[in-house]
């Protein structure tokens, strides 16, 4: 199995992008997510979607806005309004952790590793195989 981390970019107009691919393939979903963390002393939020895998190739995409937009815990705003407004449209739950920022480590992959790590973890996606 192949999983893997799509970057549209921080959240600003690419979280429409976001929006719209769950909603296309509200079939293939399999979960919205939202990750806390601080980056650079601000408190900020990536927003992900996750597909099943595919039936063909056995690949699992997870596309992800990263860490542009500010945690609603400390500041709400709209874009993650946006989000919940879909997870309500599509009956799904928003799984929300806590994690360490991308500054954390060295490449952007090792994070995207990081993060696959704790999605298996927690069984929100399958293991290797």
């Amino acid at each position: 199995m192949i999983q893997r981390f799509i970057e549209l970019g921080e959240g600003y107009s690419d979280i429409y992008e976001l929006l719209e691919l769950a909603r296309c393939n509200k079939e293939r979903l399999q979960h919205l997510m939202m990750f806390h963390t601080v980056k650079d002393g601000r408190n900020v939020t990536s927003l992900a979607v996750v597909m099943k895998p595919t039936t063909l190739g056995d690949f699992q995409a997870i596309y992800i806005c990263l860490e542009g937009i500010p945690n609603p815990h400390h500041q709400p705003n709209k874009r993650v309004n946006l989000f919940e407004e879909l997870a309500k449209e599509l009956d799904k739950m928003i799984i929300q952790m806590d994690i360490k920022p991308s500054t954390t480590f060295v490449e952007k992959e090792l994070f995207f590793q990081y993060i696959i790590g704790i999605l298996r973890l927690n069984h929100y996606i399958p293991p290797l195989r």
